[in-house]
């Protein structure tokens, strides 16, 4: 497993050093916390609510940490950024990879560190995989310019994908192909 190492300048001109690692076992109670922080701060972004979240044991986030691959962003308060990236497993499908659960605390974002999550996992991906998809809510313009930088291209558009509150949340679908160049037309 190849160990990322990134030493970037943040947004207020301070060196920010993080390393991005494949999450395991013994990363299940930082996962915890970092992802019931992404569901707390921006529910209008992941399909889980904060409670049904808090009511999942170890031994499932566990058993989840080993069927999918979690990369983490560790920085010197900890795990501060986390990306699942799973492969579609149809034997029909299998040709497709799938990433969820991005998240980057505030005090990463602008580090690079969300393209250094994003960057471990299609390096997975190309081993095993054609293309990647990614659901991001239509309203999440930050996020839509990473993925796009990343090159990933919107193929479509969800209406009403997520109810939140009484809130609809569109969701734009995106893809990345890895046998082709980023914006090479098909």
């Amino acid at each position: 497993m190849r160990l990322y190492q990134r030493e970037r300048h943040a947004r207020k001109h301070r060196a920010v050093s993080y390393a991005i690692r494949r999450l395991g076992d013994a990363d299940v109670a930082a996962y915890r916390k970092i992802r019931f922080e992404a569901l707390s701060r921006h529910p209008e972004a992941y399909a889980s609510s904060p409670e049904s979240f808090a009511q999942r044991s170890d031994g499932e986030l566990a058993a989840l940490l080993g069927r999918m691959s979690f990369y983490g962003a560790f920085a010197e308060a900890g795990l501060g950024g986390i990306l699942a990236y799973a492969r579609a497993d149809g034997e029909r499908e299998r040709h497709r990879g799938w990433i969820y659960q991005v998240y980057v605390q505030p005090a990463l974002r602008g580090t690079g560190c969300a393209m250094g999550l994003l960057e471990a996992a299609l390096d997975e991906a190309r081993g095993e995989v054609l293309q990647v998809h990614l659901g991001v809510g239509a309203h999440n313009r930050p996020a839509i310019r990473l993925y796009e930088r990343a090159g990933f291209e919107i193929y479509g558009t969800e209406p009403r994908s997520l109810n939140v509150n009484g809130r609809y949340v569109d969701e734009h679908l995106m893809v990345r192909f890895l046998d082709k160049a980023p914006g090479e037309v098909q």
